[in-house]
């Protein structure tokens, strides 16, 4: 998991709530919103926002 490897250090994510508590303690920024990209992390809730993701994903892979 990113949060286990540091990556997510000063990083605004967003994820299950669930695992909140994780990512904060891993030292990310976590907001409540469908999709959240920090430069070219692409984080999103759950599966119903796939679509979404998977906008996001593709407009950060082509530096839209």
């Amino acid at each position: 998991m990113p949060a286990e490897a540091g990556i997510l250090k000063n990083r605004t994510v967003m994820s299950l709530f669930a695992i909140k508590d994780d990512l904060v303690n891993a030292g990310a920024r976590w907001v409540e919103q469908e999709v959240v990209v920090d430069d070219k992390l692409v984080t999103s809730r759950k599966p119903d926002d796939l679509l979404a993701f998977m906008r996001a994903v593709i407009a950060t892979a082509s530096g839209a």
